[in-house]
């Protein structure tokens, strides 16, 4: 039994021996995929709009063609659960804006210069923005502030923490600052994807310049976004980028839903064709549409406004070249019911709440029906009626004989809820730009001429006129002649050429706004109160409200 026992010993110890002599195969190193997957989540326009827009998303209705229904949709606390979950799964990521984040903002946001929206932002993870045209709404100096932080410089130090700045990057590779040459913000930023490289360049549209306050872009130059973009990429090539991104805050109009491209029209179809190859996506906004298109092969996106869609972008980046082989991209709704709201969004939210209260919900007014903004087939809106009445009231002491306003300075309707008391929140809401009045002498002649340049370039901007004046055009006649002759008429009487009128408009027109530059040779200035503070005192004198029916501007055929 021991010889046994030996020999087993013997036996296992040769094994072992031979088990530690014998080579162990490493296991082999996996070669990495031909290709990196790539999300991009993106927004456009969504001007501060931390709370859920009145109203909803309109969108056509799945049951009835032709019809156009609203659902909700919107609001930073839903979003950011929306941008962490359509991310989840997707270890590359990053979250882009194509400009307009802030201005035209609600009370929330700008009763502190919007600075909640930065934070907002920020908190979401939000890597690169362009800058939009409403970003100059303060002028460039502030929108450095929004960028590096600090106390406002008037206003001071009103949130309920200092003002760091943002946490994402804007960027302006077209706004260049006349004096140096130089870009106002970065034009591009690269980030490297599993080793892969792409650049997001930021444009703002060229046009900002005739849309915004003139004095807020002083100094600056906005170039072609083309001719921007092309410029760039040599410069991008040599640091081995050969995928480009473009943010872009210019845009069009598209049919067939917010995932749909019939009819596609606008400046986009102008720009995108003239873009260097190496530009794979544009993301797109300034037009409040939605759309996902092919154009030249690229894919081209916009998310509608006010933060109710985020785009969300896939991209499949071939990694030997860094060229995109396949792109795809869907609207997706901010919709409560398929996202839980945020928890640190709602304390950042609540916080501001809680400072803004008591002129928010102050009580105004009251109203019998709501005040829309949609236009009639001639230009007029019920919400422009009630403006324009509201700025010449305020200034007939000064001797204003009629009002105008621009449509693009209504930016949301007074709904009647409830018994129908309106909140300062809900005034600023409609016009959250915070212009002065100002009531100016101008010739019959030149009120002509501003009536017929409502009619230029591809979208009219029929301005909204006070009760007393009215007028007819001719849809048919080509730009420049569409005033119907004799048709111009104030308080029941024809309007002279040589008459000298004294007319009340607001401070962003009087500068020449929305290419109105006749308005620059208005005289006799004299500057009110806040166009907001306007429309509070206006209903505040109408208690209970009825939205004017009476026509003021006729559109022939």
């Amino acid at each position: 039994m021991a010889a046994l026992r030996a020999a087993f010993a013997a036996l296992a110890a040769a094994l072992v021996a031979g088990c530690a002599a014998a080579p162990v195969a490493a296991p082999e190193a996996s070669a990495p995929a031909a290709t990196v997957s790539l999300r991009l989540l993106a927004i456009n326009d969504f001007h501060g709009y931390l709370m859920p827009p009145p109203g909803g998303l309109r969108q056509p209705d799945p049951n009835e063609p032709g019809r156009v229904t609203t659902v909700p949709a919107g609001g930073a606390a839903v979003m950011a659960t929306a941008v962490r979950e359509l991310a989840a799964g997707h270890p590359n990521h990053v979250f882009v804006a194509a400009g307009d984040l802030v201005g035209a903002s609600p009370l929330l946001s700008a009763l502190f210069h919007d600075e909640p929206t930065v934070e907002s932002m920020s908190a979401m993870g939000l890597a690169f923005s362009a800058v939009g045209n409403h970003e100059f709404d303060e002028g460039a100096a502030e929108l450095l502030r929004l960028q590096h932080g600090g106390c406002h410089p008037v206003d001071g130090c009103r949130g309920p923490q200092p003002f760091a700045g943002a946490g994402f990057q804007y960027l302006a590779a077209s706004t260049v600052v006349r004096a140096t040459g130089k870009t106002l913000l970065p034009a591009y930023a690269i980030r490297r994807f599993d080793g892969v490289p792409v650049a997001f360049v930021g444009l703002t549209l060229k046009g900002t310049p005739h849309i915004v306050m003139p004095s807020g872009v002083a100094g600056l130059e906005f170039r072609d976004e083309a001719d921007t973009v092309n410029a760039l990429v040599p410069e991008l090539r040599r640091q081995g980028v050969n995928t480009v991104v473009v943010l872009l805050h210019e845009g069009g109009e598209a049919d067939g839903g917010r995932d749909g491209c019939d009819n596609l029209r606008g400046a986009i179809t102008r720009i995108v064709p003239r873009l260097d190859p190496a530009v794979a996506v544009v993301v797109s906004g300034h037009t409040h549409r939605s759309y996902v298109c092919r154009v030249d092969g690229r894919l081209v996106t916009s998310g509608d406004h006010y933060g109710m869609l985020v785009t969300a972008i896939d991209l499949q980046l071939d990694r030997a070249s860094g060229r995109v082989l396949q792109s795809d991209a869907k609207n997706v709704v901010v919709d409560p019911a398929r996202f839980a709201p945020d928890a640190r969004q709602q304390a950042l939210i609540a916080a501001y709440e809680r400072l803004a209260a008591p002129l928010a919900q102050r009580v105004v007014g009251s109203i019998t029906a709501s005040l829309t903004r949609e236009p009639d087939a001639s230009g007029e809106s019920v919400l422009g009626r009630v403006i324009a009445d509201a700025q010449l009231e305020a200034t007939r002491a000064v001797g204003a004989q009629a009002a105008l306003t621009n449509p693009g300075g209504m930016r949301s309707p007074i709904l009647k809820t409830g018994d129908g008391r309106v909140r300062y929140a809900d005034v600023f809401e409609a016009q959250p730009f915070g212009n002065q009045l100002v009531t100016l002498t101008i010739s019959g002649a030149q009120l002509a001429a501003l009536l017929e340049n409502q009619f230029h370039g591809e979208r009219p901007r029929v301005l909204q006129v006070s009760r007393g004046l009215h007028y007819e055009w001719d849809a048919t006649r080509p730009a420049g002649s569409r005033l119907v002759p004799g048709s111009l008429t104030l308080d029941g009487r024809p309007v002279a050429p040589a008459q000298r009128l004294r007319i009340t408009v607001n401070s962003y027109l009087a500068d020449g706004g929305d290419r109105f530059a006749v308005l620059r040779e208005g005289s006799e200035r004299v500057y009110g109160i806040a166009d907001a503070e306007a429309l509070a005192r206006y209903l505040g004198a109408h208690p209970g409200l009825e939205p004017p029916r009476d026509v003021r501007i006729v559109r022939r055929p």
